[in-house]
């Protein structure tokens, strides 16, 4: 597995931009979100993030990094 993604937006990015997922509209409205606002993830999102990322293959999200 690749290095971890510094920031949220960057994970979000390469979630939506992977045209090998297939994403709910709910799963796609939360990534977008994320990608344009910097409001920390609760532990909710973090971890519907962290769930999301698992799932596509991709690498985590840092702990502690940007937006968090």
């Amino acid at each position: 597995m690749s290095k971890s993604f510094p920031n949220q937006r960057g994970a979000a990015l390469a979630l939506l931009t992977d045209e090998t997922q297939r994403l709910s509209r709910k799963a796609g409205s939360f990534l977008g979100q994320l990608a344009v606002d910097e409001t920390p993830l609760t532990p909710k999102q973090r971890e519907w993030l962290a769930t999301l990322l698992e799932r596509a293959g991709l690498p985590s999200l840092v702990e502690g990094g940007v937006n968090d």
